[in-house]
């Protein structure tokens, strides 16, 4: 019997899935896919790494910022996979599975569009939903030497101007096989109880000093 980790992300656009084995994966991307189609991505997924739903041992889901509703079907997808008790839930935050793109670079950070002229930082352990200018201001202050950056941040030009003056190894955060995420399985507990941490932008208000 395989041991296989499987790894949801419902995040952002469509569904991204993956099956991982000590020598064998297996990944579907599709951006236009909704969550009623989670079931037959992960049979599809099954079948062609020859394998059962009881060779899954452990699923990784992400917990957002991002699509509300893409966030709570794949979440509760995940939830129902494992309440059997047959395999564990780990619940990770969507900045940080992007920011194991980086590789084992300590000194990374991550940035993803939120809205126009917001975004979602996570730097130095934490994670904000900030405008440009404190994007940059963060990013200057902290210097990382890989930034994981979504199509927005690599076209904006402020953004843009920062990671030359730091001269910040830049990776997409699309792409790169979804096993770079099992790291996590070694810092993250495994939860049943697992809540989107969806961050709503048009409730955010901007404290004034």
């Amino acid at each position: 019997m395989m041991k296989l980790d499987l790894y949801v992300d419902t995040s952002r656009k469509g569904v991204s899935m993956a099956l991982a084995a000590a020598d064998r994966y297996e990944e579907s991307v599709n951006p236009e896919a909704r969550g009623e189609t989670l079931g037959g991505t992960l049979d599809d997924l099954l079948n062609r790494m020859g394998a059962t739903l009881d060779d899954v041992k452990r699923v990784m889901v992400t917990l957002g910022p991002g699509s509300f509703s893409g966030l709570r079907t794949g979440v509760a997808f995940c939830q129902g996979l494992c309440f059997s008790g047959k395999r564990e839930l780990y619940g990770v935050t969507t900045l940080q599975a992007l920011q194991c793109f980086a590789g084992n670079e300590p000194e990374s950070a991550v940035v993803i569009r939120a809205r126009n002229g917001y975004w979602y930082l996570r730097q130095d352990g934490k994670e904000s939903f900030i405008e440009t200018a404190d994007v940059a201001e963060a990013l200057r202050a902290g210097k990382p030497k890989s930034v994981v950056a979504d199509a927005p941040a690599q076209e904006d030009e402020t953004l843009k101007g920062v990671l030359a003056e730091i001269a910040a190894t830049v990776t997409g955060d699309t792409g790169k096989p979804l096993s770079m995420w099992a790291s996590l399985f070694d810092t993250v507990k495994p939860s049943l109880i697992q809540e989107a941490n969806y961050i709503q932008p048009s409730y955010f208000e901007k404290l004034k000093a």
